[in-house]
């Protein structure tokens, strides 16, 4: 990497519009991969994973079981992002990418390796060993992807050029779906259960000469260029950036995570707790299921931009807030609807879900950006990392929760909403303290103390 040697000329290049789209393009192929691999294990582990690994004479403690390893991915992200976000900040967002797409794709291939239980009695271990795998794959790409795209874009677009790494979301869940849909339909049930479901992760394979493609075209962000140039100046000045972060931006990392715990919980629920609970107690046939998960992800694709536009013209805060304030208020009644659903009834599960897509996209279009600047530079990495991933931890519960409040009543199904309820207030509250300590990053030689005041958005 070239960086300038002399601290006058330091400062962030500017940053033409088509090296930005080049930049949130990658970024957005990136994470697509990326949640792919990690977003099949959720339904595989809703469709299969009880009876190939988990089997037991009790439905609702092999969905648990199941359900449990989903959670194991989550849990390891944040281990991911804190490593990762240490190397990013010191060594670049690039290869960091870079280094998370391949590990994911090793991972997530060998998994549609791994023998049925029957066959192999440490099957279950292996299993979980490779989703841990998944999950420091996942936590690491997260901020690299987030701040390849807003570190290459202007200023005044940078929440719409940020959102296209949170683009990766409901892309990675549409071919996510695409992919099982297509295998459902081609196999017989007992065909998908027995090989089939491995397919899908097989196709990770193509991650690989992606990440190459991306290690030889893609330029490192300007902002980093400048903070390596002055910490090659100021040796002396170089620490560890997680280290920085937790001990001067505490505040910060906790509300970025409180603040977005909210949406990775319902989207979890959505495309994965939700499938269980219908095909499971509904009688809804997966491919219905699917189908309707599918279309909800591909109705977030263009709304998920849109709304990072909007919150360049009208504010982060605004329109992440009216984000939680939109699961808030559909958190009960969605899952109220659901119960309702069955074989000749799909609409309720449809119009649940499709309302829960909208709510999400709100903030999903918009966390990236609202996270990264919360920090500055020289730890941006790291804070964006740990705020998002802690906020991971919880989601990845979302499913074993489900179940569990369920616990095979489907007239329990509104205690999940509640829930939901429970977490946008909280995501409310964390940022009303957002922008009353009006977090911000800006671009300076040293991280000192919580960031500065800056404007409300």
């Amino acid at each position: 990497m070239t960086v300038p040697s002399n601290p006058r000329t330091a400062a962030p290049e500017a940053v033409p519009l088509h090296r930005s789209a080049r930049a949130s393009f990658a970024a957005a192929i990136a994470t697509s991969l990326e949640w792919y691999d990690f977003f099949i294990y959720s339904t595989a582990a809703a469709l299969v994973f009880n009876t190939t690994f988990f089997a037991t004479d009790n439905a609702v403690v092999s969905a648990l079981n199941s359900f449990a390893t989903v959670a194991v991915g989550f849990i390891a992200r944040p281990i991911g992002g804190v490593v990762a976000g240490a190397l990013g900040d010191k060594h670049g967002r690039k290869p960091v990418l870079v280094g998370a797409m391949i590990l994911m794709a090793v991972a997530t291939t060998l998994i549609g390796f791994v023998p049925n239980s029957e066959v192999v009695w440490l099957a279950p271990t292996l299993l979980i060993a490779l989703r841990l795998c998944q999950g420091l794959a996942v936590g690491a790409q997260w901020s690299s992807a987030v701040l390849v795209a807003t570190e290459n874009a202007p200023a005044h677009l940078r929440g719409f050029f940020g959102s296209f790494a949170q683009l990766g979301v409901p892309i990675g869940a549409v071919l996510g779906n695409v992919v099982f849909l297509i295998a459902t339909a081609a196999s017989s049930p007992e065909a998908f259960v027995d090989w089939v479901w491995r397919i899908p992760f097989w196709i990770s394979l193509i991650m690989l000469p992606i990440a190459f493609a991306i290690h030889r075209f893609l330029e490192e962000t300007p902002e980093f260029k400048a903070v390596a140039a002055r910490a090659a100046e100021q040796p002396q000045v170089q620490r560890s950036g997680f280290l920085e972060v937790v001990r001067h931006n505490p505040g910060a990392i906790l509300a970025a995570a409180g603040a977005n715990t909210v949406g990775v919980v319902l989207f979890q629920v959505t495309v994965a707790g939700s499938v269980q609970f219908v095909t499971t107690y509904l009688e809804v046939t997966r491919t219905a299921a699917l189908t309707w998960v599918l279309i909800t992800c591909t109705l977030m694709m263009p709304l998920v931009p849109f709304f990072g536009w909007l919150s360049d013209r009208f504010g982060r805060k605004l329109v992440f807030g009216l984000g939680a304030a939109a699961m808030l208020v559909w958190g009960v009644p969605m899952w109220l609807l659901i119960p309702a659903s069955g074989p000749d009834q799909i609409w309720p599960f449809a119009l649940a879900i499709v309302g829960a897509g909208i709510a999400m996209s709100l903030q999903t279009g918009t966390q990236g950006t609202l996270i990264a600047e919360l920090f500055p530079p020289e730890v941006r990495s790291s804070g964006a990392s740990l705020g998002y991933q802690i906020a991971g931890i919880i989601g990845g519960f979302g499913p074993f929760v489900t179940v569990a409040l369920i616990n095979g009543n489907t007239a329990n199904a509104w205690r999940v909403g509640v829930l939901i309820a429970a977490l946008a207030a909280v995501s409310l509250i964390c940022l009303q303290l957002i922008i009353r300590r009006r977090y911000h990053s800006t671009p300076g030689p040293a991280v000192s103390g919580e960031a500065e005041a800056l404007s409300a958005r």
